[in-house]
């Protein structure tokens, strides 16, 4: 038998692969850029106004302790009473007073005694310079603690300071009670009622010490008027809040630890010129950690999706305020979170976006 030679199969071979490729080109088609949705970066209008809850109290109000532990033997207040300055609230059994003192006198007599008595060695040449110092050093600490308990004697009773009124009594007689530990709670009179509300930084900013505002109480008649007498310098460790002062004029319907909501006149509208902040919808955080957040870009000119970190203030309903974008940039909304950065984009209209993203058969 004749073996086929091996040109012949290697013509066979190209006649067969010429005619499987043959026929019409394969068509490519082109993945086109994803559509998202952006917004422009423009000047952020604050409201005229900023609105606080908070805690109404007078602004001296004070709790009042003993300095030193004892048993109390009478509390002779109520919540509610009135007081006068240098009045006696409350006081502790004095016989731990008195035991103590004639302690130290008992020390201090003995003390004397050994001094006198080693003064005289030491003129004869019995005792030694360093002893007659020590005996010295010993009466004048025993003096100390004698005047130490003398003072105590003092707080042994519990006197108001002010004349105001007593909003809370914490304790009864017969307790035994530690020193700080707070017994009458009293608010001096002479101070007037103020509300004191937190607010967030970007707030408290745009408040200024004069500032009039609204304050509504549940149940008065009407909105009382009060302004601004301080803004706080520091923000909570916690909250990261402002307290801010608000002194509210003389009213019957005022009672120390009443809540109430203040509307704060914060001037004019505030462009982002003059705050550095723009309003975003929330959708357009990426991520948010803080101050700090991330956002998309559409880089001018390119179609290119580029991250960009910003100062992250807070939200505001459905808006984010943040800090750190040049006017006229557009940030990428709808569709954001399923772009890369460096990615081409495609921006369309909100109402075509549904249309424009879905695929192409």
């Amino acid at each position: 038998m004749t073996r086929p030679r091996p040109v012949l199969l290697t013509s066979l071979l190209a006649v067969l692969l010429i005619a499987g490729c043959g026929g019409p080109k394969a068509s490519v088609q082109t993945v086109p850029a994803p559509a998202v949705e952006a917004v422009t970066v423009g000047a952020a209008r604050l409201d005229g106004t900023v609105q606080s809850t908070g805690r109404i109290e007078r602004r001296r109000e004070m709790d009042l302790s003993f300095r030193i532990p004892g048993v109390m033997t009478r509390v002779n207040v109520e919540a509610g009473d009135r007081v006068r300055a240098g009045q006696v609230l409350a006081t502790l059994d004095p016989a731990t007073v008195t035991a103590s003192e004639q302690r130290a006198a008992a020390d201090l007599e003995r003390v004397r005694r050994d001094l006198a008595r080693d003064q005289k060695l030491f003129d004869q040449g019995f005792v030694s310079r360093a002893r007659l110092d020590d005996r010295a050093s010993a009466v004048k600490s025993a003096q100390a603690a004698y005047n130490a308990t003398a003072f105590d004697r003092r707080w042994a009773r519990l006197v108001s300071p002010v004349s105001g009124v007593v909003l809370a009594r914490n304790g009864q007689g017969g307790e035994v009670v530690q020193p700080g530990q707070a017994v009458v709670r009293v608010a001096d009179e002479a101070s007037p009622f103020v509300l004191r509300a937190p607010m967030p930084d970007r707030d408290a900013a745009r408040i200024r010490v004069g500032a009039r505002a609204q304050v509504q109480l549940e149940g008065a008649p009407s909105d009382l008027t009060g302004r601004v007498t301080r803004v706080g310098q520091s923000a909570g460790a916690r909250t990261g809040a402002v307290d801010i002062e608000i002194e509210l004029p003389t009213s019957a319907a005022l009672r120390s630890g009443q809540i109430a909501t203040a509307r704060i006149e914060a001037g004019s509208a505030t462009t982002a010129a003059a705050t550095g902040l723009v309003r975003l919808p929330a959708e357009a955080i990426l991520e948010a950690r803080g101050r700090e957040a991330t956002v998309l870009i559409v880089e001018p000119g390119t179609s290119t999706a580029r991250r960009r970190s910003v100062t992250f203030n807070g939200f505001e309903g459905d808006f984010a305020l943040v800090g750190g974008l040049p006017p006229g940039a557009q940030v990428i909304t709808a569709g954001a979170g399923f772009v890369g950065d460096g990615e081409k984009v495609r921006v369309v209209d909100p109402t075509r976006l549904m249309t424009a993203a879905a695929p192409t058969k």
